[in-house]
């Protein structure tokens, strides 16, 4: 799929930065408009306030979210798709679809490899 080593590497990055743990699930939750950043760190409890900017942060280099902020007090910021990040919704549910049905196939390729 990739002709030369820097396309596969240029690829790689990106795939990176949108399979990441917690990437996917900040994409999918600003699918429906603008979300403020606390509503996305209480959407993922289990993400530290720390990763979750780091993560928005990486996101918005690669133009996949803007972050606003609003001169008000306390803060607010809000968070939302580009054009570009919209795109990237178009093969999310087709992903999640495949990771769904092969998940029994993959846990048991899994425990294959672990006995052998």
């Amino acid at each position: 799929m990739c002709p030369d080593g820097d396309d596969c590497v240029a690829v790689r990055e990106i795939l990176n930065r949108v399979g990441d743990k917690w990437s996917l699930c900040a994409i999918t939750r600003l699918r429906d408009g603008p979300v403020r950043f606390m509503a996305l760190k209480r959407d993922s409890e289990r993400i530290s306030q720390r990763m979750l900017t780091l993560t928005l942060k990486g996101l918005e280099k690669d133009g996949i979210v803007t972050r606003t902020m609003f001169p008000t007090i306390p803060p607010r910021v809000d968070y939302a798709l580009t054009p570009l990040g919209e795109t990237f919704l178009q093969p999310v549910p087709s992903l999640i679809s495949w990771a769904g049905t092969h998940q029994s196939e993959i846990h048991a390729a899994r425990e294959h490899f672990i006995r052998a």
